[in-house]
């Protein structure tokens, strides 16, 4: 009887293994052993042959970094046939996140085409939204300025940062 127990253990567990989720995970676990085995040699070889120690230390992060994309991207490839329903529900927590998000992502356009579209810089007197004034500083959500005007004749600063 214990022979019996074996023999379909063994069974399940080949048809597991040799079935095409079995063999993907083989597959998949094997090629990330040798993903890491790869990883390891390369920035042995990297500390090896890189003398300037901040380089050493950017090239092993890199080679790391990208070790992680390959092994993520691998995983993901393998087993997209069974991840149909986690990109729904990523797709409709994305769309909740970018309505939530709307004003935060409207400003962080906004900066990058300030930022690279040179309309205006530090030290540049704009006037925004009905205020007039000097350009402090350009952030991601917020432009500061130095108000001039208002309440004070002439182009004198107000003394208000806004």
């Amino acid at each position: 009887m214990s022979e019996d127990v074996g023999r379909d253990l063994v069974n399940l567990l080949t048809g597991w293994f040799f079935s095409s989720g079995g063999e993907r995970l083989l597959i998949v676990l094997f090629a990330l052993v040798a993903l890491v085995f790869v990883v390891r040699l390369a920035r042995r070889a990297a500390a090896r042959h890189i003398g300037d120690a901040d380089l050493r230390y950017r090239v092993r992060k890199a080679i790391t970094f990208v070790a992680a994309f390959i092994g993520f991207a691998l995983i993901l490839s393998s087993f997209s046939s069974r991840l149909g329903g986690l990109t729904v529900a990523f797709g409709v927590a994305g769309a909740g996140i970018a309505f939530a998000l709307q004003e935060v992502i409207a400003s962080a356009a906004g900066w990058v085409a300030v930022l690279f579209g040179g309309f205006y810089g530090p030290g540049d007197r704009v006037q925004l939204g009905g205020i007039k004034g000097d350009v402090i500083d350009i952030g991601v959500l917020r432009t500061t300025l130095m108000e001039c005007g208002q309440w004070v004749d002439g182009d004198l600063y107000n003394g208000r940062i806004v």
